[in-house]
């Protein structure tokens, strides 16, 4: 009897950390296709499959949910307006190839390069911009910039509270308890709202119990792909900065086991996959490295169980309205936990590799990643334009590469 308690358990854990892994990315992963126009239930779909891709080419061994990617958006956008949405599709999986031809360059001349291309000096500061770079979209949510029917008062009280009981589950929780914060924030932030009044049922009645994703098929046109495969390169290089992140967060290397081939190679067929159904292209989700950085939820499993759900939403079109009922100062109070739990990762980095912050060279190249990456710096114009995460790992390879080494030694 005691054996099938424990093995309820274990499921039951399985099952509520899935969850809290993938209401951690519900808000972005929704937010990308209702940007770009796309349907909001095929992202979902989408970040489900290509999850499982992912998990299926690295034999389940990375802790990571894949969602829609941020950086595809005003490519997305414009290439809808000029090319229509099938067309799209075609440029996006072309740029999932691109990641898959990268992926066989790495797996061809092995990591050991990599090392020399992405030492502490580079990629502790880098995955400081993933977090701190998003710092204001989590304030903003937080402090209801972007709730129609939130004031700033209600939204601060909502968002701290939300924080604080998060804060109190990770910290001072035992057992079951602590590994759903998230949730548990999540679930308080809403109780709370639904007692004030301020949850908006309007979508949850307007929707249908089940239907059918509006999957789109991709179309092929070589002005659609060219426009679309230069985009790729920056999420490719932001990709390796996530491995490393959450590599950092467990203690393993993922660019030698499962691979860095591997890893670039899942993402990149997730990315064809959400493609090919009509969906936006995956990425790995800070926001959950940064969940899995809070409860120390360190099995994929959790990972595949998130992204069965995520399909499963898909069809139940009501629930999936539930969940974008949460009022974003909810999310917001909790993302601003999560955003700088990034942030310590890339600092723990920097001091774990035990080099002088102060000399010249490395005082360089962390400066000008953290300023150009955190500061809004842009180089190109239209839809070509690099800023944000993928600016700040460009520029530091390059200083990296460029400028001489300490006669000293490191």
């Amino acid at each position: 009897m005691s054996d099938t308690a424990s093995k309820a358990d274990s499921w039951l854990k399985l099952l509520l950390t899935g969850a809290q892994m993938l209401f951690v990315a519900f808000g972005a992963l929704v937010l990308v296709p209702l940007l770009t126009g796309l349907d909001p239930s095929v992202a979902l779909f989408t970040a489900g499959a290509g999850t499982l891709v992912f998990h299926a080419v690295t034999k389940q061994s990375v802790p990571v949910f894949l969602a829609s990617s941020f950086a595809f958006i005003a490519p997305i956008q414009g290439s809808i307006a000029s090319f229509g949405v099938s067309a799209t599709m075609g440029g996006l999986m072309a740029a999932g190839l691109v990641y898959v031809g990268i992926s066989q360059a790495v797996r061809l001349k092995g990591t050991a390069w990599l090392h020399r291309l992405l030492p502490a000096v580079v990629v502790g500061p880098v995955i400081m911009v993933i977090g701190l770079a998003l710092a204001p979209v989590a304030v903003s949510m937080a402090t209801g910039e972007n709730s129609d029917n939130i004031g700033y008062g209600l939204a601060i009280f909502l968002s701290m509270t939300s924080l604080l009981v998060t804060l109190v589950l990770a910290v001072f929780g035992r057992g079951l308890l602590r590994l759903v914060p998230i949730v548990g924030g999540i679930v308080t932030g809403y109780g709370l709202a639904l007692l004030m009044g301020v949850v908006d049922f309007t979508p949850v009645r307007e929707a249908a119990w089940l239907s059918v994703p509006g999957f789109t098929a991709p179309s092929f046109h070589w002005a659609a792909i060219l426009f679309m495969i230069p985009v790729a390169i920056a999420p490719a290089v932001e990709h390796i900065g996530d491995m490393v992140a959450i590599g950092s967060v467990t203690r393993k290397n993922y660019l030698e086991k499962p691979g860095l081939h591997r890893t670039l190679l899942g993402d990149g067929l997730a990315t064809s996959v959400a493609a090919l159904l009509g969906g936006p292209p995956n990425t790995t989700y800070s926001e959950v490295t940064g969940a899995v950085t809070l409860t120390r939820a360190f099995n994929p499993k959790y990972m595949v169980v998130a992204a069965i759900i995520a399909i499963v939403l898909a069809f139940v079109s009501k629930l999936g309205a539930l969940l974008q009922t949460i009022p974003a100062p909810v999310m917001g109070g909790i993302m601003t936990l999560l955003f700088g739990s990034i942030a310590v990762v890339g600092m723990n980095t920097l001091v774990r590799a035990g080099q002088s912050l102060t000399a010249p060279r490395n005082l360089v190249v962390v400066s000008l990643i953290l300023v150009f990456g955190i500061g809004g710096m842009q180089f190109g114009g239209g839809q070509f334009t690099l800023q944000g995460v993928s600016l700040a790992a460009l520029v530091g390879i390059a200083l990296n590469w460029l400028l001489p080494r300490e006669q000293e030694g490191e």
